[in-house]
């Protein structure tokens, strides 16, 4: 009994002690009894690439196409061909949560308004602004192709025969047929002729339908895809040739170190825009303040690379090559003043303070 006693009483205290921990919460941006909290931005780049991926099905009589239609580059086996379209760059901002900060808002006056993205970073105060950088998902779509089923063509008597190498011996015949009276029919000899042009264009077109039908049964059929594959890497630094991945004509995307394929690589150079900052000797280092922080973005280039061709350049305005700067927190105390920031890199796009009381 007075071990049970002692276990409900250390169950107790233990019970106690969870209570009595300190509560921990993801920290939220935006308007708070202090003031407004924020984050300052990092830059990313999405590489999106699209590519057609074209899927070869060899016919059902591939091993016969060179001896009954003198057709030499039939594949005997299905093989895919890959080839790039379109690279498209996209730039976009993420939160810097390493970057947290709260201009201080006197108790006095109303709290401005702020627009402030999902994920915390201050884009405007005292304006309506949003993020509107949208970026593209991986995809596979197909690609509508005009399909004929060669199967839709067979005769009869190429149903009927008694093996696959005769099937494709009067496949090949119907075909070498279909040809001769297409002749004729251009030549005005055909056993009956159309009325008139339209019939005899409906006729040819009629025949072209059943040739390229048989001929899929020699030389096979395709069908096509639309592949989207996105790349991101954040622009933290400079970067030389960062490999991003490898492409083959026949294998598609590929690891990044695969010989297979030709490599794909990102770099990014600082270009120095921003002038040094020299501090005055023995000068007393400023007090911080809970003010407006933004960034002044230094200037980068960033290109893409295919081996050694260059496939894309842009310069960019990026806070990883800037710093950081104060606005003061009293500009929103005694007046209407509008702020609006660059999402991708925290810089001042617009200021603007109403002084009127």
């Amino acid at each position: 009994m007075k071990a049970l006693k002692w276990a409900l009483c250390l169950l107790s205290l233990f019970a106690a002690n969870l209570n009595a921990q300190t509560q921990v919460n993801a920290y939220q941006p935006g308007i708070t009894p202090e003031g407004i909290t924020y984050f300052l931005p990092k830059a990313r780049i999405c590489i999106a690439v699209e590519a057609t991926c074209t899927k070869h099905v060899p016919g059902e009589y591939a091993d016969y196409a060179k001896a009954y239609l003198r057709l030499n580059d039939v594949a005997l086996t299905p093989w895919d061909e890959w080839k790039i379209t379109k690279i498209t760059l996209i730039p976009y901002g993420t939160a810097d949560t390493k970057q947290a900060y709260t201009i201080k808002l006197n108790p006095k006056t109303s709290a401005p308004f702020v627009s402030l993205t999902s994920d915390g970073r201050l884009l405007a105060i005292n304006a309506q602004v949003a993020d509107t950088v949208t970026l593209p998902q991986p995809s596979v779509t197909p690609i509508p192709t005009k399909q004929i089923v060669g199967n839709n063509f067979k005769t009869e008597a190429i149903l009927s025969a008694g093996s696959k190498a005769k099937m494709a011996e009067l496949a090949a015949s119907e075909i070498y047929d279909i040809r001769e009276n297409r002749s004729l029919l251009i030549k005005g000899q055909a056993e009956f002729m159309p009325k008139d042009g339209e019939q005899l264009k409906l006729m040819l077109a009629s025949l072209d339908e059943q040739e390229e039908g048989l001929l899929s049964l020699f030389s096979g059929t395709t069908t096509m895809e639309k592949h989207v594959v996105v790349k991101d890497v954040e622009l933290s630094g400079e970067l030389n040739k960062f490999p991003l991945f490898a492409f083959s004509r026949y294998l598609g995307f590929i690891d990044a170190d695969d010989p297979a394929g030709e490599p794909f690589s990102l770099s990014v150079t600082d270009l120095h825009s921003l002038p040094a900052v020299t501090e005055t000797p023995g000068a007393k280092p400023k007090k911080e303040k809970e003010d407006l922080r933004h960034i002044v973005p230094g200037k980068a280039n960033i290109k893409l690379w295919k081996g050694d061709e260059e496939m894309h350049s842009l310069t960019l305005a990026l806070p990883c090559f800037g710093r950081v700067e104060h606005l003061g927190g009293e500009l929103f105390n005694k007046r209407m003043t509008t702020v609006v920031l660059d999402p991708l890199n925290g810089g001042i796009r617009q200021i603007h303070a109403d002084t009127a009381q």
